[in-house]
């Protein structure tokens, strides 16, 4: 994704290049997908583009492997509705109005285009700083997305002078979750998506929506940031950054070296079965690493129980060692005392006592005792 040059030279506005970065939950992924991708020619590409990137559409839809164009719509607030100020004011304001209009005009030639030739369609708002809700209303009165189009929020960076801030850009994808009735991708570098990975409690949003991934590097599979993100649906592998006369990851007739193409981690018939998203990823379990060893209540009433600290692994085989001997020492009412705060533990640690179990278990444990038995039976934790 790219602004204008012309429009950089504007004082008023300094835009920034725009990226992207999305991803998918359902669709079983290999190494080899966070490696060079692109060189497995079963894997579908998609463009991206802005309004001054030339383009040949008899020789790009010449490319089967093309599967899908997404084109750069909205970029934060609309020019201000009337001209005021000085004269140089008035000229900016008048000039900003005219590159709007072109670049309105040529969106929708484009989309045109874009569905006559059979590809899948999308656009992208790059975000910027102000009202967020204003900002999601201006990009669905200039993109008018239809119910297969894809939508995607640009977020370019965490410097919320220059962009839009993640809590704002929270408010944004609820808008138009509310208007449309589905949500956005998500595009990002590496950085942003790290973040918001790394703080998914604090954006719950952001960090479900699918990934659009902009990173130009051959490999992945370390720097790739996990969260609720188990792979991306789109990866911005090839853009000006690292496409040039010399080398070039990929690249694409009908276009010049600065156009940005993105892999999909599957074939054009699968990603046309998944476009244009629009739900969010499960959110992935977390489990801890270590709890505290279950103890007996009676033992913990007496002042004789020791906190234990042990891998989840570990606590489990202790705990259930641990419950064969208290079958000995207690009756059946303490030891199930027992098994529920073993069970409160292990919730936590992502394992689970059923009441079906423990009630099962006293049934058991009442017809052992007739028989003269002592021993109470071993309950397996069950996994969520």
């Amino acid at each position: 994704m790219r602004i204008s040059p012309e429009f950089r030279r504007l004082p008023a506005l300094r835009l920034l290049p725009a990226a992207a970065a999305l991803l998918l939950a359902v669709v079983p992924v290999t190494a080899s997908e966070f490696s060079k991708p692109w060189l497995n020619k079963s894997r579908a590409l998609v463009i991206d583009a802005y309004e001054y990137n030339p383009l040949d559409w008899n020789k790009l839809a010449a490319n089967k492997r093309i599967t899908a164009f997404i084109n750069k719509g909205s970029d934060g607030l609309p020019p201000a509705y009337r001209c005021m100020g000085d004269e140089t004011e008035r000229r900016l304001c008048k000039a900003l109005w005219k590159r709007y209009s072109v670049a309105r005009e040529l969106f929708h030639t484009r989309k045109t285009i874009v569905k006559s030739l059979g590809l899948e369609w999308g656009a992208y708002h790059v975000a910027r700083p102000g009202n967020p809700i204003d900002q999601a209303n201006h990009f669905l009165d200039f993109a008018e997305p239809g119910p297969n189009d894809l939508m995607a929020l640009d977020l370019e960076g965490l410097d919320t002078d220059k962009w839009m801030s993640l809590e704002d850009s929270e408010i944004f994808v609820r808008h138009i979750k509310f208007r449309t009735g589905r949500y956005p991708i998500l595009y990002a570098n590496n950085v942003t998506a790290q973040y918001i990975a790394d703080n998914r409690d604090r954006y719950r949003l952001l960090s479900r929506l699918p990934l659009w991934y902009a990173r130009y590097r051959p490999d992945i599979k370390r720097a790739f940031p996990k969260g609720h993100w188990k792979r991306y649906a789109l990866w911005q592998f090839s853009a000006s950054a690292n496409c040039n006369k010399r080398r070039c990851p990929y690249r694409i007739a009908g276009a010049k070296n600065d156009i940005d193409v993105n892999v999909a981690p599957m074939d054009a018939e699968t990603l046309r079965k998944y476009w244009p998203f629009g739900s969010l990823l499960d959110q992935r379990q977390q489990h801890l690493s270590e709890v505290p060893v279950p103890v007996s209540r009676k033992l913990g009433l007496a002042g004789a129980a020791k906190l234990t600290i042990a891998k989840v692994s570990t606590a489990k085989a202790v705990s259930q060692s641990y419950g064969y001997a208290l079958g000995h020492l207690v009756g059946t009412a303490e030891y199930l005392a027992f098994l529920k705060d073993a069970s409160r533990a292990y919730r936590e640690a992502g394992e689970l006592w059923t009441a079906a179990e423990i009630d099962k278990s006293t049934t058991s444990s009442v017809a052992r005792k007739k028989n003269g038995e002592r021993r109470l039976p071993r309950i397996q934790p069950k996994s969520r």
